[in-house]
């Protein structure tokens, strides 16, 4: 088994989790840090991942980063952060690096300000 394999095992991902992204991206995404704007969404309908989206989870979505990936979402204004799980795809919006839950947006205090700047940090 590979180290990166064993890697992944010990922080609870799969390889099956890991998608379609090569082993160095896979590598690369546990020292990752990235800012931006992020938003919520709250449709209700399958994630990209296969389950039943339930806005009542710490669950965000990201563009790249592997399924079972878990990020620590900063808003640097208030100081709150929360951990999400990345179990869907997105956001799809010009401009925004991640999309959480409605539970992980009222964990960051965002409700009622919609978009906000964050910082990400790949655990």
């Amino acid at each position: 088994m590979s180290a990166l394999r064993v890697a992944f095992a010990a922080a609870g991902i799969t390889c099956a989790a890991l998608g379609s992204i090569s082993n160095a991206e896979a590598a690369n995404a546990k020292t990752r840090s990235f800012s931006g704007k992020a938003a919520f969404y709250s449709e209700s309908r399958r994630r990209a991942d296969g389950g039943r989206f339930n806005p009542n989870t710490l669950t965000a979505a990201h563009r790249t980063l592997p399924f079972g990936t878990r990020v620590r979402v900063t808003d640097p204004t208030s100081g709150r952060s929360v951990i999400v799980t990345i179990n869907d795809r997105g956001p799809f919006n010009k401009g925004r690096v991640i999309d959480v839950s409605p539970a992980a947006a009222r964990a960051l205090g965002m409700i009622n300000r919609g978009v906000i700047f964050v910082r990400a940090d790949v655990l």
